[in-house]
């Protein structure tokens, strides 16, 4: 029998109230990272500049493509990067681990560009990676020109993109490990990102500001088995309204296991664990059909409500 696996993203809860502490954004996410089920959104999906959470996308690129021992001669074009830097010499040889950590903990525009270069050989052909990988991970109104995020009017994401591709880099370990570190100890840098400083279980991503984008995070948190990013996009106050709308989430939703692996629908056997955030007055609302497809097995399918939440192919075990 052919396998069958498969978890909606839809987004069915109801809208987390926002505290009057803190200012709101222009654009604002929050997404489960495991189911991908959107636990908040606010104009999410307005097209907007990103500064230099761009580099999350730049980062999962290199980090999935290159070899992290790998030597990196800096070319002369990425000496004198405008904007944040860490003051890359032409001629003088980093690994590519070192570039990422620089990427991401000190928003390096000389580490993004060096690490394009090296990937593809040029700015424009990097971008067009950019473009082609965002759309791999669900971000269908983004549009990619540079790997760090400098002012260009055709460069653009949506609060809603930015999460997908977050949480899509947050489940890569050498990604989670680079945007968790607070030091990295090899080249004495220290993590911008205030969130893993001062908000319990924030284990990263990426601070961004230009005047044009305003003050833009992202922020992954895990707290009781359950990961979350934030993404805020021209945020003014873009730590303490991260800090509440993520602790709104883990106020809201835990995760629960509606289905265990080996458990047994209709004397019929689930080969796949499912694990979804939910509510405690949702948990009323979730409804299970299972379907026999012949003699050797069937269909498996969780539903919140009306709408379809997961399905997967039932086995019979044989005695």
């Amino acid at each position: 029998m052919t396998l069958l696996l498969f978890f909606s993203s839809v987004f069915f809860a109801e809208p987390i109230t926002r505290a009057q502490a803190a200012t709101h954004s222009k654009g604002e996410c929050v997404i489960d990272v495991a189911s991908k089920r959107f636990l908040h959104t606010l104009n999410a999906d307005a097209c907007l500049p990103m500064a230099s959470t761009t580099k999350i996308l730049t980062a999962i690129i290199a980090a999935e493509d290159l070899d992290l021992k790998e030597e990196v001669v800096i070319p002369k074009e990425a000496e004198g990067v405008e904007g944040s830097s860490v003051y890359l010499r032409a001629g003088d040889v980093y690994t590519v681990e070192d570039l990422l950590y620089g990427l991401m903990l000190r928003s390096g525009n000389d580490c993004a560009e060096t690490l394009a270069l090296h990937h593809s050989g040029s700015l424009e052909a990097f971008a067009h990676v950019m473009n082609m990988r965002a759309q791999r991970m669900g971000a269908e109104n983004s549009f990619f020109v540079n790997p760090h995020g400098l002012p260009d009017e055709r460069h653009h994401t949506t609060a809603r993109d930015l999460a997908l591709i977050s949480a899509y880099a947050m489940e890569n370990s050498t990604f989670r490990n680079i945007v968790s570190c607070k030091y990295y100890e090899a080249r004495g840098w220290k993590n911008k990102n205030k969130m893993l400083f001062g908000y319990e279980g924030a284990d990263g991503v990426k601070t961004g500001f230009t005047v044009r984008a305003g003050r833009c995070l992202v922020t992954s948190a895990e707290r009781n088995g359950m990961r979350v990013v934030c993404t805020v996009l021209s945020s003014p106050q873009m730590y303490e309204r991260t800090a509440e709308l993520l602790d709104e989430a883990f106020a809201r939703y835990q995760p629960v296991t509606l289905c265990e692996k080996g458990q047994q629908f209709d004397g019929m056997t689930a080969a796949h664990e499912f694990c979804y955030p939910l509510t405690e007055t949702e948990r009323d609302f979730v409804r299970y059909e299972t379907v026999c497809s012949d003699g050797n097995g069937g269909l498996l399918k969780i539903y919140l409500k009306n709408d379809l939440l997961f399905s997967q192919n039932l086995y019979m075990i044989e005695r």
